[in-house]
């Protein structure tokens, strides 16, 4: 039998907080974002093929790139008004039950860090009936969502922790690369939505989802043991 590959270095510590992404790491949303902005391009002009690589970038940050300024605001309205009221598939991925709970039950400072917006984070997170932690943060609370290291930075400050101090759990090369700015302590990434040799230039760890993540949270830290994957 292999032996499993040592953790690297960043991973061998305990940490004081965990921050999640939303959509691709606790939550299966792919299908609705792709038909929401499917359906969006059609009706301004976009050709599909633009959004490629844009995963794990808040809508905002990826219609600047797409549009001219001026119907910006009108764009971006239409995209939370599509995905908002789209709910169809929409499900917990595995492991992300369990992992919620027992961060909770061991008390370790937990917060979703989302490129969506607070409508969209809310119709979602009502929807699955995920339970959420203390802290929710979206691309409504920051001047500056993902790519850029701000959510995560808001993430950590209103849990009363340094940057450095927090875990974090993603599904995306986009918010991986946000919170390795952030300067974050520890990143794990799960494929769920991005091929592992996508995520492991920028991740300290890649697993398969978040049943393959291994985990230990007792006294108010988390410790990550390694992958079964």
């Amino acid at each position: 039998m292999s032996q499993p590959e040592p953790l690297p270095d960043a991973l061998r510590r305990s940490f004081d907080a965990v921050l999640l992404d939303m959509d691709g790491t606790l939550l299966d949303s792919i299908a609705i974002v792709e038909r929401s902005w499917l359906r969006w391009c059609e009706e301004y002009g976009v050709d599909p093929r633009r959004l490629v690589g844009s995963h794990g970038v808040t809508a905002e940050n990826l219609i600047a790139g797409l549009l001219p300024e001026e119907v910006r605001v009108e764009a971006f309205a239409r995209i939370r008004e599509i995905e908002s009221g789209d709910v169809e598939g929409l499900a917990v991925l595995p492991g992300a039950l369990e992992l919620l709970r027992a961060l909770d039950a061991a008390g370790v400072p937990t917060a979703i860090v989302t490129s969506s917006t607070d409508d969209l984070a809310e119709a979602r997170l009502t929807a699955t009936r995920l339970p959420r932690p203390g802290v929710v943060v979206t691309a409504s609370d920051v001047v500056r969502g993902k790519p850029f290291p701000d959510p995560w930075l808001l993430g950590a400050e209103r849990l009363g922790v340094e940057p450095a101090d927090c875990l974090v759990v993603e599904d995306a090369v986009a918010g991986l690369r946000a919170a390795r700015a952030a300067g974050c302590g520890g990143l794990v990434a799960v494929t769920t939505t991005t091929p592992p040799d996508e995520l492991e230039p920028v991740a300290d760890l890649v697993t398969c989802d978040l049943t393959t993540l291994r985990v230990d949270a007792v006294d108010g830290a988390c410790r990550v043991l390694g992958s079964d994957a």
